[in-house]
């Protein structure tokens, strides 16, 4: 069965991970300015370590369910003669590797549309406008701690 692999979609869309390697240094500043602007400094340190804490506990998650899920599920459903053959087929292929290529294509779509659905709550599509900046005059906690 012929696939997108086949056509070469993926080679010529192999320069993405590199453009989106690059512009991910753009929204890691935008939402590290506003972290910045919204935590008061005496605690930006508990603040930014729980926010990293909470954003890699999901890594070594992930690593612990993506083999099991792969070996066991994803590629024997993508053999020629599986499940999930007729219908992922033709845009990753069936055979070896075409269980993980699923996965791949279903973890970006659910990227997507995680990031797509931040947009239709108000209160994450506005965050920085709701929130009001950390206050750095003489009412602050900071400055009254050293007074």
């Amino acid at each position: 069965m012929a696939s997108l692999r086949d056509w070469g979609f993926f080679r010529d869309f192999s320069g993405f991970p590199l453009s989106s390697l690059l512009s991910s240094s753009y929204y890691d500043a935008a939402q590290e300015a506003i972290w910045q602007a919204k935590v008061a400094p005496d605690v930006q340190g508990r603040v930014f370590s729980t926010r990293l804490f909470i954003a890699q506990i999901s890594a070594p998650a992930a690593l612990l369910l993506t083999g099991p899920l792969a070996d066991r599920f994803f590629e024997p459903a993508m053999m020629p003669s599986g499940v999930l053959a007729n219908v992922f087929g033709l845009f990753v292929g069936t055979g070896k590797g075409a269980g993980m290529a699923l996965m791949f294509v279903i973890t970006g779509v659910l990227g997507m549309l995680i990031s797509l659905a931040g947009y239709a709550f108000r209160v994450v599509r506005d965050a920085e406008k709701i929130l009001s900046d950390y206050d750095s005059g003489p009412s602050s906690r900071l400055e009254k701690k050293t007074e």
